[in-house]
């Protein structure tokens, strides 16, 4: 079962392909690229992607992009996530990139758009202490001052802002109307003073960051797009969100799922591979079946909002992220499990699929609210 690709989309594929294989293929290579550190993001790397004039593949072509489709963009995601290129900045670069290409000023678009064409990479703030899967209690204060706007407040879980060139801050202007009234998104260059950017350490490494901001001080034109109005403004952004995290968590399931296979093939007990075994050749045979399915569903959602690029698809965004990310834990998962102890080693990448694939259920709004969300397209 194939998508119909374009024969530049086929091309770009292998493309891609080709680059992770030359460039990060072996575990020797990864660990010179990433110092052998917890960080999951190689500037070297992601700059000759840059380079080769990916990063901007949809960006628009008056700020340096090639103006792709958004099943460009999952061709991409996808061959570099089962790459394993070490590139972990661009996912939420390009979920940020594409606020500022909505909303953004013509100048905000400059700087961001135009960064992320040569290689800057991007953050965006939303969550805080008392405002995970409730995005609507953000408590984060913005004050109009004379001379612009004063912030103060705490947000967490903040992706990327370690290695961000800006951050797209979502912060409260005005408390006088419902919860997700009062909303503003700001520009803020990661330099600006009063904001201190202190990292969490996790199983997945160096990731996110608690953002502490102290009277930090916004010209008036930081303002990205309407005052008040970022709750709509993020709710336009999930349709991308959600198809990115789906597309970048299909590739981390088909390089669990090669890994797994190449091991099962190559591992004999009882005098043959363990792969010919029933139990585990049905294991195999389901997981095949499900990256399958995840796949069609992703690349059909990405045409679908290729085609209507105004319109929100809360239900299909939702089942892609929802579909991929449980899909690409339970191959690594199983991998594990089909690996025995060589599964959990840290010789090998299997227990490295099983962290990254763990927290893609919780991040990007968690699947438990992935099911509520396609629950109620269903007037449940």
């Amino acid at each position: 079962m194939t998508i119909d690709f374009t024969p530049e989309q086929q091309d770009f594929a292998q493309a891609v392909a080709a680059f992770c294989r030359r460039e990060c293929g072996t575990r020797e290579q990864r660990d010179a690229l990433t110092g052998r550190s917890e960080h999951n993001h190689s500037q070297a790397l992601y700059s000759k992607m840059a380079d080769l004039g990916w990063l901007g593949v949809t960006v628009p072509e008056e700020y340096g992009g090639s103006a792709g489709t958004m099943v460009d963009m999952c061709i991409l995601l996808e061959q570099a996530a089962r790459g394993m290129a070490p590139i972990g900045g661009i996912g939420p670069t390009l979920i940020t990139g594409a606020a500022y290409a909505k909303f953004g000023t013509e100048a905000q678009k400059r700087v961001v758009l135009g960064g992320i064409v040569r290689g800057a990479s991007e953050s965006i703030s939303m969550s805080e202490p008392e405002a995970g899967s409730d995005v609507g209690n953000l408590s984060c204060r913005a004050e109009k001052v004379s001379d612009g706007w004063l912030i103060n407040g705490q947000k967490t879980w903040c992706s990327n802002a370690h290695i961000a060139e800006n951050i797209l801050l979502v912060a409260r202007t005005d408390r006088t109307g419902s919860k997700h009234e009062g909303l503003t998104m700001f520009h803020l260059p990661a330099d600006t003073p009063g904001l201190k950017i202190s990292g969490i350490e996790t199983m997945g490494g160096k990731e996110v960051n608690d953002l502490y901001l102290t009277d930090v001080h916004l010209p008036e034109d930081a303002v990205v797009g309407e005052v008040g109005n970022g709750w709509a403004q993020l709710m336009t952004g999930l349709n991308i969100e959600r198809l990115i995290l789906g597309a970048m968590m299909l590739g981390t399931a088909q390089r669990a799922f090669d890994d797994t296979l190449r091991f099962v093939t190559q591992r004999k007990q009882f005098g043959r591979p363990v792969g010919t075994f029933q139990a585990l050749r049905h294991r195999i045979a389901d997981l095949a079946t499900e990256i399958e399915c995840t796949r069609l569903l992703v690349y059909d959602t990405a045409r679908t909002i290729d085609a209507n690029p105004e319109k929100l698809f809360p239900r299909e965004a939702s089942m892609v992220k929802l579909k991929a990310t449980e899909t690409a834990k339970k191959v690594a998962l199983e991998g594990m499990q089909m690996m025995g102890g060589y599964g959990y080693a840290t010789e090998f990448d299997m227990e490295g699929h099983v962290r990254r694939t763990l927290v893609s259920s919780i991040y990007g709004g968690t699947n438990e609210i992935q099911r509520d969300i396609i629950g109620k397209t269903f007037g449940l």
